[in-house]
């Protein structure tokens, strides 16, 4: 039996239906916004997955190609083979806000698939699929300890939007995806035009409120067709072997936990675990597994200890102190611009390829075909954690990561009239102790300096982290690896004295309140600011000149019309500007030529030859034409690439002649005056006036 339930967000309805579709589904409902339509499932498999210390959850979010009337490309015509950035990076926007949610020890197998029915071009479905998946496990039996919604927040013209449309985001200098419970934000994701933090502070409060209508439709489309909750069973506490385990490793565990360096203290710590749990197996047979969980539950208590009552932090900083900084520029010598940015134990390598626009990104998306000019490349190596994996394509996490230190680059660029070049940057991360994707935005940044990109401005990033425990609250600024697994929170952020750029942030307890998330950018913005000192210590503004090695780029502009004749008859007039000065050449529909060559002579030699293919003849005129044709009654002559005017028999000499190839051959310059051109944009050329010319120049 189908049921819907409907509120307002904005000036919009928004709509959950259920009952109706995908009915065998553990919970499945249709999440609509204007014409955009929405399916989300959630299916439990009823056995458990042993052996694992985490949520067997999978989320896929994907965009069919007919939910905006199109026909997808490729061989095969439907979709298949991996998903898009875009879907990728909703899949992960669904899965942040839910997985923590789940209870501890819960260990189905659950999938949740979000699919795109029907899409408007105005109302985003990315938003509809948090609320919608979380709607479909709330209405389920599946024990999720929900519910929570998302919005979109942008700013137009100073002010906010819920849910903007599309037309309006691109107006808009804040595009910011907010998740919360009831009580507080759970995730953040976006990006600014360098927004100041109280600006993003009073987006994320609007974010949380106009959230509020969407958790009551949960609850009231659970009220109607909730089904009763599945009961986890919680494994019996065995507290003389807690209490055994806490006797023979608290005190070791808490040395080992105070050792800075990443690979000892992970050395010693497997060292210290296997110990104990041959200690133990002895007096409990059969019980490594849980002993391995107590010693896990142990040092995260002992870490917070150190934090929240003894002030101290793993590595010995203080809560605001920033890990010693290195930086490097220019290192690599054929790259086009390269920088190597360490903080602490986390270093990652950034590298700079400058292209044209022929090297753009072509994105297929329900919106139509775009093109991409600027891309920013993640890699996690295995090595950079010590660790033996095999390697494939990006991970879920590349993607993700890449795409929240392009969103904080990108604002910096030059616009593309200004600087011509499709921009790649692919960062290394060759050792990884926590916040590498700060770090990839700190290096990116110097690497398109050294490469001489005329960035706008410089920006840095830094990721802050959270322990609260009651009333004890403890926020740190450039967390490692080891406090952002034990801690409550994963906040990053990046921009620069004027403003934010990017922000992301995870929350792993119920929520954070206001004063917390204040105190917390604040930090933020004293930490970058910080490392963009260092960074301008190193570089203070890009380099002049390009490298040598990266090519030259030329741009001008013919109009539309004439792009034929740059072109030629089957290609020829370009082939021949290409083969002649050894550039690449492309064109664009409004009749933007950029022309990029390993030198500036060589563009501006193709410049003037493409200049030479578009001017008009004018009466009276002189050119230097090449003869490539000749007839009985003349000779035809070229006078610019895909040009071609007739020199009449009598317009050749100054003197009657019988045969035209008397006085010319094919292949002939000769200096002709235009003396005609008629209604249909016939060339008349003669030979004879320019001679005539030239003899009375002579007397």
């Amino acid at each position: 039996m189908k049921t819907s339930v409907t509120t307002k967000i904005g000036d919009r309805n928004f709509t959950i239906e259920t009952g109706h579709m995908a009915t065998q589904a553990s919970g499945a409902v249709i999440v609509r916004s204007g014409d955009t339509v929405v399916l989300i499932s959630a299916v439990k498999e009823d056995k458990i997955r042993e052996g694992i210390d985490f949520v067997p959850l999978m989320v896929d979010y994907q965009e069919m190609s007919y939910a905006a009337g199109r026909i997808p490309g490729g061989f095969f015509r439907r979709e298949i083979g991996r998903p898009s950035e875009k879907e990728t990076l909703t899949s992960r926007l669904i899965d942040r806000p839910i997985r923590p949610l789940f209870p501890k020890k819960y260990n189905y197998e659950t999938q949740i698939i979000a699919t795109v029915l029907s899409v408007d071009q105005e109302n985003e479905p990315d938003v509809l699929a948090i609320t919608g998946a979380s709607a479909a496990l709330h209405i389920s039996s599946i024990p999720f300890q929900g519910p929570i919604a998302a919005v979109r927040i942008g700013r137009v013209g100073g002010e906010f939007v819920v849910n903007p449309s599309a037309s309006q985001l691109e107006e808009s200098d804040i595009n910011l995806v907010v998740a919360g419970t009831k009580e507080a934000i759970v995730m953040v994701e976006g990006g600014a035009l360098f927004v100041p933090e109280e600006d993003i502070l009073e987006a994320l409060e609007l974010a949380h409120r106009s959230l509020q209508p969407l958790l009551d439709l949960q609850e009231e489309l659970r009220s109607k067709v909730g089904l009763p909750k599945e009961e986890v069973p919680e494994e019996p506490v065995d507290e003389s072997l807690i209490s055994t385990v806490r006797e023979k490793a608290e005190t070791k565990l808490r040395d080992v936990m105070s050792i800075p360096k990443k690979l000892e203290r992970k050395r010693r710590k497997k060292e210290l675990y296997t110990n104990v749990i041959e200690e133990i197996l002895v007096d409990f047979p059969d019980s490594g597994s849980r002993v391995e969980e107590i010693l896990h539950e142990l040092e995260k208590q002992v870490v917070r200890e150190m934090l929240l009552k003894d002030g101290r932090r793993i590595d010995g900083r203080g809560f605001t102190d920033i890990r010693p900084i290195e930086i490097e520029v220019g290192i690599l010598p054929r790259t086009h611009g390269s920088a190597m940015f360490k903080r602490g134990e986390t270093q990652v390598l950034a590298i700079t390829t400058l292209g044209s626009s022929a090297d753009e990104q072509k994105i297929e998306a329900l919106t139509g075909e775009t093109f991409k000019s600027f891309m920013l490349h993640y890699n996690f190596p295995p090595y950079c954690v010590g660790e033996v994996k095999p390697l494939r394509g990006p991970s879920r996490r590349e993607i993700g990561h890449g795409a929240l230190a392009e969103r904080a680059v990108k604002p910096i660029l030059p616009e593309n009239d200004d600087f011509p070049y499709t921009i790649r940057v692919v960062s290394e991360v060759l050792e990884s102790n926590g916040s590498s994707s700060m770090a990839t935005v700190c290096g990116a940044t110097l690497s398109l300096m050294d490469a001489g990109v005329p960035v706008k401005d410089m920006v840095a990033g830094i990721a802050m982290g959270l322990v609260k425990e009651g009333e004890d609250v403890v926020i740190l600024t450039d967390i490692i690896g080891d406090e952002d697994h034990l801690g409550d929170m994963d906040f990053k952020v990046t921009g620069n004295e004027k403003g934010i750029t990017a922000l992301q942030m995870d929350i792993k307890i119920a929520g954070i309140t206001r004063d917390i998330m204040k105190r917390a950018l604040e930090q933020a913005k004293d930490a970058r600011l910080y490392i963009l000192g260092k960074m301008k210590e190193v570089l203070p503004q890009p380099r002049p000149n390009l490298s040598p090695y990266a090519p030259r780029v030329a741009v001008t502009h013919v109009a539309p019309e004439k792009i034929r004749d740059v072109i030629g008859p089957g290609g020829k007039v370009i082939k021949h500007i290409i083969a002649e000065t050894g550039t690449k050449i492309d064109i664009e529909e409004d009749g933007k030529v950029v022309v990029m060559g390993s030198t500036d002579e060589a563009c501006q030699r193709a410049l003037e030859m493409i200049k030479e293919t578009t001017i008009e003849p004018e009466i009276g005129q002189v050119y230097l034409a090449k003869i490539t044709r000749i007839t009985d009654f003349g000779a035809f002559a070229e006078i610019r690439p895909n040009l071609e005017g007739l020199i009449h028999i009598s317009q050749l000499d100054n003197k009657r002649i019988r045969k035209v190839s008397d006085v010319v051959k094919e292949g002939d310059e000769v200096l002709v005056k235009v003396i005609e051109i008629d209604k249909e944009g016939r060339v008349k050329l003669s030979r004879k006036a320019v001679m005539e010319r030239q003899g009375h120049n002579r007397r």
